[in-house]
């Protein structure tokens, strides 16, 4: 056969298996599947005795697995890390409330810089970095964006008694009611979202951040009886063992769910130019007292168990290596510009990214990366301000952990013996490393981003306590039970003129008077607690020059306040007063319309 008409002959099979779905030049789709505080030690591939993943123990043994990987013990700093490829501490997104959610606005997502590629970006589930405009999935790059408020299902901000079942969600930018449970609910959305995109020959990126396995521990009745006569440890309480079957219930759902999205990418011959990325968000919860991988520590730990995870990268037609596990330390910065550079996606001009590109360690080409010290630390629920020390320094082998405790995993994996005396010189490197870091991070931690009110984009805005300037109020169990706590909004007034700022103890939907208590409510999945009353008398709102307060009779739902307000940014605090004008809270509860 002559040369040119063997290059026909490999031309028309190539375009004929491309057609197929088997081989394509054309950018690849990519697909982040993060679960939510389910630990290392939670799959039966890394040897749980009790919990069974199958579908995601197809996936562990297909793809390239990261064993050393790590990201934030909490939740919303992984998250913001994996999208921005930047430190939590120097995004912003630092804590899972307190005012320290939101990922600076002058800094790209990875929708961001997939979308100025041509790609498509869809969010479903859970976002975390941001309820309001200009912090919203589709403020920050996401064309499609499906999502609930806050740290979880029923959370402060959530949908009054939303629940895990038919719940009220964020779709782009209005409230929308779902039938179904939760997780199958982000994974049936997501599959039609990336069908429509497919058919239109758009290339997709699908970022599926799911509810589960966070408490509260709501699952199907046929998930939780799969483990609810289990081989628990004989001296296991049963309160602990019920608790424990019902989030490895959520977990069983997951996998199940792994199994229908992978049987949705062979069915559209999807399969093979999809990059696949499972992680999870932070160390074990739930899981722990049954296997926790052999690791000290769980969520919010600095130790191992606090911010080791699963990693499993799957590509089929991108010649990665052959699947396998690879010990390099890794992080989850590491992750937008590895994808970036499978898909061959420019980083815009000057980017600074905390992480680097793992395209050759997981296409074979290298099996070693550059020595480099990573810092583990976040913004503390009950003490926001991040402080010196509070951190731990990966190098190599080696963990400092909070500057006075050093273990060498080589010889030591669950950190039972402190080496610090002994390996003083190293501990001195990751210090020096340690305080290099810090001193980059250092002079942004307290700079609070802002709301935006007033906007077109988004008005009425609703403002919660999880946004409240270092104060810990994000659960709408704490609402419930009438948690005494207040803290200033930071807000961005975007227009000059007259809002309507309407203040509430309980959510709009709830239609319940401010001084009244809720009674005990059961559910699909148990029950919601009784909501206590307060004692309100008065209310008192200030922002910008404004300061006035009215009194709160018995009836009434909400109290209405007219301001007008300057452009610019501002406070906003509220209080809700007794009868003897001593403080309660604030109101839980304010919405900003600009009239």
């Amino acid at each position: 056969m002559k040369t040119s008409a063997r290059s026909l002959c490999i031309a028309i099979v190539a375009a004929f298996l491309c057609l197929a779905g088997l081989v394509c030049a054309a950018a690849p789709n990519v697909i982040i599947v993060l679960t939510d505080d389910q630990g290392y030690g939670d799959f039966s591939c890394h040897g749980n005795p009790i919990v069974r993943t199958p579908h995601i123990d197809r996936l562990h043994a297909e793809s390239v697995r990261l064993t050393d990987f790590h990201v934030m013990p909490m939740c919303t700093p992984t998250r913001g890390q994996l999208l921005t490829g930047r430190d939590c501490l120097a995004n912003g997104a630092m804590n899972v409330s307190s005012g320290r959610t939101f990922l600076r606005r002058e800094l790209p997502t990875i929708a961001d810089i997939f979308g100025a590629a041509g790609y498509r970006c869809g969010q479903f589930g859970k976002w975390h970095l941001g309820d309001n405009y200009p912090f919203r999935p589709q403020d920050r790059g996401f064309h499609e964006a499906l999502f609930y408020p806050s740290s979880h299902i029923g959370s402060a901000p959530d949908f009054w008694n939303n629940h895990y079942l038919a719940d009220t969600y964020q779709h782009n930018g209005r409230r929308e009611k779902f039938t179904g449970y939760t997780t199958d609910v982000f994974f049936d959305e997501a599959m039609k979202w990336m069908k429509r995109e497919a058919a239109a020959k758009k290339p997709f990126l699908c970022y599926i951040p799911l509810a589960a396995a966070h408490g509260p521990l709501f699952v199907p009745e046929k998930y939780r009886a799969m483990y609810e006569n289990a081989a628990w440890p004989a001296n296991m309480p049963a309160a602990q063992r019920a608790n424990i079957a019902k989030f490895f219930g959520m977990i069983a759902n997951i996998d199940d769910n792994m199994g229908r999205l992978e049987a949705f990418l062979r069915e559209t011959g999807l399969r093979e130019n999809t990059i696949l990325v499972f992680m999870t968000d932070n160390g074990g919860t739930a899981g722990v007292p049954v296997f926790n991988a052999g690791m000290r520590g769980r969520k919010i730990d600095l130790y191992e168990g606090g911010h080791r995870v699963p990693c499993f990268v799957r590509w089929p037609a991108g010649g990665l290596r052959a699947a396998g596990d690879v010990a390099e330390l890794t992080t989850v910065q590491d992750i937008l510009p590895t994808l970036a550079e499978f898909a061959g996606v420019a980083l815009p001009r000057g980017a600074k990214l905390d992480g680097l590109s793992l395209a050759s360690l997981l296409r074979g080409k290298t099996e070693r990366l550059p020595e480099r010290s990573l810092v583990i630390q976040f913004s503390r629920m009950q003490d926001p301000v991040p402080k010196r020390g509070d951190a731990a320094v990966l190098r190599g082998r080696w963990r400092l952990v909070a500057d006075k405790e050093l273990y060498d995993l080589a010889s030591d994996p669950a950190q039972a013996t402190n080496v610090i005396e002994q390996n003083a010189e190293v501990a001195a490197r990751l210090r020096a490393d340690y305080a290099k870091w810090w001193d980059g991070v250092a002079p942004r931690l307290n700079e609070f981003s802002a709301v935006i009110v007033g906007s077109d984009a988004e008005n009425p805005v609703q403002l919660s306590p999880a946004d409240w300037e270092d104060a810990f109020l994000d659960q709408g169990s704490q609402i419930r039970a009438g948690l005494r706590r207040n803290g200033p909004w930071n807000v961005e007034v975007a227009r000059a003129g007259e809002y309507r700022i309407e203040l509430r103890r309980w959510a709009r939907e709830a239609a319940t008077p401010i001084a009244a208590g809720l009674e005990r409510r059961p559910h699909a999945y148990g029950v919601f607690v009784a909501g206590v009353a307060l004692p309100v008398a008065e209310a008192r709102l200030r922002v910008g020059g404004f300061d006035e307060r009215q009194k709160v009779s018995a009836n009434d739902q909400a109290v209405v306040f007219t301001a007008k307000l300057p452009a610019g940014r501002t406070k906003l605090q509220t209080w809700f007063l007794d009868a003897e004008g001593k403080e309660i809270a604030g109101a839980y509860y304010v919405y900003v319309e600009r009239r």
